[in-house]
């Protein structure tokens, strides 16, 4: 049973408690609300501003557990704030750990900070989850993906495509990389895990794939460097340094060029050129 009442005042109180640059949003002049206002909220949770405002004045339809996941994210709340939300809206709480998509509100304020750089959250499967406006001119806008389409290596392997951006001379050891990945995370997770549904359907569709789990490696591991061929810039040489949270097992990985170098003058030419080409 929802409890409009406490629901709203809960949502109040968040919005109230955040400034526009936790969440990456500008602050502007003359501001004069005590924390966010509605329509910003109501941006970061992708909703429209007045349904955003009923919810606060505890009025109505009852939001659906997808709503509540969209404001728990927007609001940058934490796994227990999340949980407490759900329960006042009537719903049980999603899982934790490595099957949640929720991202915990200190990864998000180090990606709301990073605008000019190429960054994104990952999952263990290679989804990605959130995107610096940067990543997803580098990599593609992640939000149009959906299903098993999500997991970069479940596309690796039934959408061709995605290795053209890719240098071909790498493409052989990716594909090793992303088996042997998903082999560790199949056997860490266990048989009813999405890993090892992810596992068996890529057996069904990918004669390659299938192949390469046979051999059964592990600890294949993608090079240091990361070369992407992109279709309007051309080839980026880049540096990717990771964040891990463990308790989701989320990444946050950080891609980035040596100042003065050609790559690093084509990532000033991509924040121009942004995603125009790659949507």
């Amino acid at each position: 049973m929802i409890d409009r009442p406490e629901l709203a005042a809960f949502l109040r109180q968040r919005r109230e408690s955040l400034q526009p640059e936790d969440t990456g949003l500008p602050r502007g002049q003359r501001r004069r609300t005590r924390g966010l206002r509605r329509e910003e909220v109501a941006e970061l949770c992708h909703m429209s501003t007045d349904y955003y405002a009923r919810l606060e004045r505890g009025s109505g339809p009852a939001p659906s557990e997808q709503m509540i996941a969209s404001i728990a994210q927007g609001l940058h709340l934490s796994l227990d704030e999340r949980d407490h939300v759900f329960r006042l809206a009537g719903h049980a709480p999603p899982a934790r750990g490595a099957s949640s998509d929720h991202i915990s509100p200190g990864l998000l304020r180090i990606l709301d900070r990073l605008n000019d750089t190429p960054a994104e959250i990952v999952s263990e499967l290679g989804e990605t989850l959130r995107q610096s406006p940067l990543g997803a001119a580098l990599t593609g806008d992640a939000s149009l993906r959906t299903g098993p389409n999500r997991s970069l290596g479940y596309r690796w392997f039934t959408d061709r495509a995605v290795r053209q951006t890719y240098p071909p001379e790498e493409r052989e050891a990716l594909s090793r990389v992303y088996a042997s990945g998903l082999r560790e995370i199949v056997t860490l997770r266990g048989p009813e895990s999405t890993a090892a549904r992810l596992s068996a359907e890529l057996q069904e569709v990918s004669e390659e794939f299938r192949t390469l789990w046979e051999k059964r490696e592990v600890g294949v591991r993608p090079p240091e460097t990361k070369r992407f061929l992109h279709p309007t810039v051309g080839m980026l040489h880049l540096n990717c340094q990771t964040l891990l949270d463990p308790e989701q097992a989320h990444r946050l990985l950080v891609y980035t060029a040596v100042p003065g170098s050609e790559s690093y003058a084509k990532l000033e030419l991509l924040a121009v050129v942004g995603t125009q080409v790659l949507t």
